[in-house]
């Protein structure tokens, strides 16, 4: 019977450390999801003023600056020259914070290796990335801005 003690004993401080695994296991979880929050976002650059939605709209309804509609659907622009391949840019701002929409447009390949859409915002010769933009982004970091400006507006 003594024998027994010692493990009845041990079951309290057991027990004691299974919680104090799990509450580490949870804050390392926390930990983990945080990290992949700040992974995901992007926030402004210094120096950056904040965008101007009215010329972000116009840069993604322009077929020569921002090709957005090429790809994805909206309810404004033309409705006959919009893509169905990416999600549609309606109700953007509800789904993502303007420093994700940031990550997204500046170099969605940081979310999605395999994406077909174009890094914005950075200058390499990306996969879908036209001849001309070889070098240099698509967009200046000021026009990203704006672009997001327009996006965080659709809620």
């Amino acid at each position: 019977m003594q024998d027994i003690w010692p493990r009845i004993g041990d079951a309290p401080r057991n027990g004691l450390r299974s919680l104090a695994g799990a509450l580490a296991c949870l804050a390392l979880t926390s930990t983990i999801h945080s990290a992949a929050q700040a992974h995901e976002s992007l926030p402004r650059p210094a120096g950056v003023t904040p965008g101007d939605a009215a010329r972000g709209q116009a840069i993604i309804i322009d077929r020569q600056a921002g090709f957005c509609l090429l790809c994805h659907p909206a309810s404004f622009g033309q409705e006959a020259s919009q893509g169905n391949l990416a999600p549609a840019l309606d109700g953007a701002g509800a789904r993502w914070s303007r420093d994700q929409l940031r990550l997204r447009i500046t170099d969605p390949r940081r979310i999605h290796a395999a994406t077909i859409m174009p890094p914005y915002g950075v200058a390499d010769a990306a996969p879908m990335t036209a001849p001309r933009f070889a070098g240099r982004p698509i967009l200046s970091t000021q026009q990203i801005e704006d672009v997001i400006a327009f996006l965080a507006e659709l809620k």
